[in-house]
């Protein structure tokens, strides 16, 4: 049963305010606040396992089945909360083989329990579920499914819902603060199609007309990396011997792009070899790691990378830098793949913290190009993508109403990482940070706070003003500077308080580092000053008076 009145005890949770800290007004609902924070009827149980068991029906763009939820106990209460989009409706609800009743509000549903919920108990329930999910009109970045068809007129369907939530398909916690730590995916097509998900393949079982493929994940994964892929595909492979031992490495395209995929896909093991290094193991080897053609241009799902780039470099064949650096690589094979390590295996508890996943991954695109193509290229990648830099908005969004922050998570994120690595003037230390990040918040969810402790305690140096300036404001520090014979004079302005970020300069020939704050300083030289720059390594502006 269900209704749309406002449910009492959530009457506390209804926020309905206007936002101006983000240059524009925001106004948030009760339900953004039902999906975006972790109420009441969340808070007491923590999700250990799903079995996600449904039949998809391409003809008629309707998906039925069930999810058992599995989970432990942290407090007493009778109430939880399981999340499902419109149109697709809940048909029942089941626990200990008796039906339970919940009433609706909007998207989110509050199961009522029979049983008694004692601390640390083991429990399991099933929510039933069918109907026709929304479909994506711009994967991925609409959410939602894709129903597409292939060349030769055979269906090709993925899913993709970050941001707008895995519960547009499936219902579940639709919560990023709660991993289940491992996951059954049983999904029936027609008989003529394939379906690709998470993990590793099970079972295939076949039933006349339709054939079901029964997949498994050992690991923790998050919602929005759950995923299903059904179309006419094709499989190929390789086991690529990484930091960790034998990793299997699984290929799944749409059968006329079998050759073109093969070459392509060569990507695939230099993109792993590069990561690996900066990073540390791939973080799924139980699970393999797998890369998938999708009817849409791409997305990070854990261990089911989805693929669309047509099978060229660049992104979709262009040079998002600028530099020419950019067509040295697949960009969504290498992107998307560099999410395994920032968003799959250290996941933010709160879509605000999204920087977490877009600026290390934005950035991993420098050092897959560092590591293969040197230095240089890497650097100039990264500076030639500021052109795409918005400054609309901070990059950290508001809390608990499940809002990210500006697109500059990605290129402004990824300038200010490279800023950071010439600070710490020392690339063993900075690949250690990066690597101790991945071994340090393994399968874990977390939050920007605890991102930027880690890399203040490991650099050695207070990073509060530096995060604060680039995460939190839209402001660029502008380096103030003057000439008068010997003598430097110069100073940040455009800063945050207590801004004092060091900054390297070329004087004569000779590198120089120079300390501004907000306020004028002088520096004496030995000789006078015929040439100047300023390292454009570091993302400030330069102002020459």
């Amino acid at each position: 049963m269900t209704n749309n009145r406002t449910h009492k005890i959530l009457f506390f949770f209804l926020i309905i305010f206007v936002c101006n800290a983000f240059g524009q007004n925001q106004v948030f609902t009760e339900q953004d606040t039902l999906r975006g924070s972790i109420t009441p009827q969340r808070a007491w149980w923590d999700v250990d396992f799903y079995h996600l068991k449904i039949e998809v029906k391409p003809e008629e763009k309707f998906i039925s089945g069930s999810n058992t939820v599995r989970y432990t106990v942290l407090d007493e209460s009778q109430e939880l909360q399981i999340d499902l989009q419109s149109p697709l409706t809940i048909t029942k609800v089941m626990q200990d083989g008796k039906s339970l009743k919940y009433k609706s509000n909007g998207n989110a549903h509050f199961i009522k329990l029979k049983k008694k919920q004692h601390k640390g108990a083991i429990n399991e329930l099933t929510v039933y579920y069918s109907g026709h999910p929304r479909e994506a009109v711009k994967a991925p970045w609409d959410g939602g499914i894709s129903w597409k068809k292939d060349a030769n007129n055979k269906h090709f369907i993925g899913s993709s819902c970050q941001g707008l939530g895995a519960s547009v398909w499936w219902p579940n916690k639709d919560h990023m603060y709660d991993e289940v730590d491992s996951m059954a995916i049983s999904v029936t097509v027609p008989k003529d199609l394939m379906n690709i998900s998470n993990g590793k393949l099970k079972q295939v079982e076949k039933h006349g007309e339709t054939t079901t493929y029964h997949w498994y994940v050992k690991n923790p994964i998050n919602n929005y990396g759950v995923n299903i892929n059904i179309g006419d595909y094709v499989h190929f492979g390789e086991t690529y011997d990484g930091e960790n031992g034998q990793l299997s490495m699984d290929y799944y395209v749409i059968a006329d792009n079998l050759e073109k995929a093969k070459k392509q896909f060569q990507q695939a093991p230099m993109m792993m070899r590069a990561f690996e290094h900066w990073f540390g193991p791939y973080p799924f080897y139980e699970d393999g790691f797998k890369l998938v053609e999708a009817p849409y241009l791409g997305m990070e799902h854990q261990s089911s990378v989805t693929y669309g780039n047509g099978f060229k470099n660049g992104y979709l064949g262009r040079d998002l830098s600028g530099t020419g650096w950019g067509l040295y690589f697949d960009f969504i094979l290498v992107h998307e793949s560099g999410h395994e390590w920032f968003a799959n295996n250290i996941t933010y508890k709160d879509i605000a913290d999204m920087w977490i996943h877009e600026s290390f991954t934005a950035y991993s695109e420098g050092l897959y190009l560092d590591y293969h193509f040197g230095k240089k290229a890497g650097a100039e990648y990264i500076i030639g993508t500021r052109k795409g830099i918005a400054n609309d908005v901070p990059i950290i969004g508001p809390y608990n109403v499940n809002k990210s922050g500006s697109g500059d998570m990605y290129y402004k994120g990824a300038n200010m990482l490279h800023t950071l690595r010439q600070l710490i003037e020392d690339d063993q230390k900075w690949r250690s940070i990066l690597r101790g990040l991945n071994m340090e918040f393994y399968h874990q969810t977390v939050t920007t706070a605890q991102i930027e402790g880690y890399i203040s305690e490991k650099s050695g140096i207070d990073l509060s003003q530096f995060f604060d300036q680039y995460l939190r404001t839209t402001k660029i520090p502008k380096l103030e500077y003057s000439v008068d014979g010997s003598q430097l004079r110069f100073r940040y302005t455009n800063i945050v308080e207590g801004f004092d970020m060091p900054v390297n300069i070329i004087v004569n020939g000779q590198a120089k580092w120079i300390f501004p704050t907000a306020n004028w300083k002088t520096s004496s030289l030995d000789k006078e000053i015929k040439d100047i720059s300023v390292d454009k390594n570091f993302y400030i502006e330069v102002i020459k008076l």
